[in-house]
């Protein structure tokens, strides 16, 4: 029998800041209202002095390591999705790396925008199932809000920042990722996008002028891109796994805006009791939002072993993308994998 791509440990790290829709108010030209009912988003975690992509992927690792019962020297791979790396190069991975103690880790970033997670983990169980690596520990990580342009609205009211992490084994039974799948569409890439962070325009004077550093989007084209896209990565991802829609226990979407997951689960005729979501307390916080989710819905009790999880995403690049699994691991109340302060339970209304 093949090995299995099973979820042994999990975490996740969030900064102590934050901003409200209230706060926001009072930068630019919006309200709580506007925000809250455009977007379901009611509040989000801004980074502070000394918080980073690589603290935040660093603290979030670590608690899934110690989730997962491993010692540093036994991770084979370390992955880290994010498209806000601490620097140009090298990888925030090799940093996560070294500060884990993880001696015998190869590492690596993935980028892919808001799908980098979904990527990771299908490049991390293509390893597991070739069986050239038996634990990778895989981490979506950003600081968002250091690319956001705090004076436009359309953007910046949406992103937070935050890490999430999964240790990824090799094992044996039922359980464990059943199917990935990963498109992308390059002829969008201007839809969403930092124009002034390459080569091709080297940062300046002018281009900071320009405000070509911030990330830029056609919200009317990106959501309309998310609908499509997310009912086919699922119809997709379920097709590979030999699931069908009402096979789903859980269904873990990209969290980026509220009216984009209720409208897809409407669109697929998905149980909305079965969707969990947090967008109104992060924000969209890019490839970290699907395994910070993660995190939270199994800490809050909605995974169980066995439970049929479906995890999609759509991001720049255009890219989208998903995996299915049977979840593996043992559901831990009452201990925290790494949010901080207390929260409202996640809804599933």
């Amino acid at each position: 029998m093949p090995l299995k791509t099973q979820i042994a440990g999990w975490g996740m790290s969030l900064p102590a800041t934050i901003r409200t829709n209230k706060d926001l108010e009072n930068l630019i030209d919006t309200s709580e209202e506007w925000i809250r009912t455009r977007t379901g988003i009611r509040e989000r975690r801004i980074a502070g002095e000394g918080e980073t992509t690589f603290t935040l992927a660093l603290e979030a690792g670590r608690r899934a390591v110690d989730r997962a019962g491993i010692a540093p020297d036994e991770i084979d791979m370390i992955i880290v999705a994010t498209i806000t790396p601490d620097y140009g190069f090298p990888a925030v991975a090799n940093l996560v790396q070294d500060a884990l103690g993880a001696s015998n880790a190869a590492a690596f970033d993935v980028n892919a925008a808001c799908t980098g997670f979904i990527c990771g983990l299908a490049i991390a169980h293509g390893l597991i199932q070739s069986e050239q690596y038996r634990t990778v520990l895989l981490i979506g990580a950003e600081t968002m809000s250091r690319i956001l342009d705090w004076t436009d609205r359309s953007t910046c009211v949406l992103f937070g920042d935050g890490a999430g992490a999964v240790v990824l084994k090799a094992g044996e039974g039922p359980h464990g990722v059943m199917s990935t799948l990963l498109r992308s569409d390059g002829a969008g890439a201007e839809l969403l996008y930092q124009p002034g962070a390459g080569g091709r325009t080297p940062e300046s004077a002018e281009t900071i002028e320009q405000g070509l550093q911030f990330l830029k989007m056609d919200g009317r084209e990106v959501y309309k891109f998310a609908i499509r896209t997310m009912t086919g990565a699922t119809k997709g991802t379920l097709a590979r796994a030999g699931l069908e829609m009402d096979d789903i226990d859980v269904f873990i979407p990209h969290q980026a805006n509220i009216r984009i997951i209720d409208a897809s689960a409407e669109q697929l005729g998905l149980d909305r009791s079965k969707v969990f979501t947090n967008v109104e307390r992060y924000g969209n916080t890019s490839a970290a939002s699907i395994p910070i989710a993660l995190c939270e819905a199994a800490e809050d009790g909605w995974i169980k072993p066995g439970y049929k999880v479906l995890m999609v995403a759509f991001g720049a690049g255009l890219s989208w993308g998903g995996t299915a699994m049977a979840w593996s691991a043992q559901p831990v109340k009452n201990e925290p994998a790494g949010a901080a302060p207390a929260r409202a339970e996640a809804s599933r209304s």
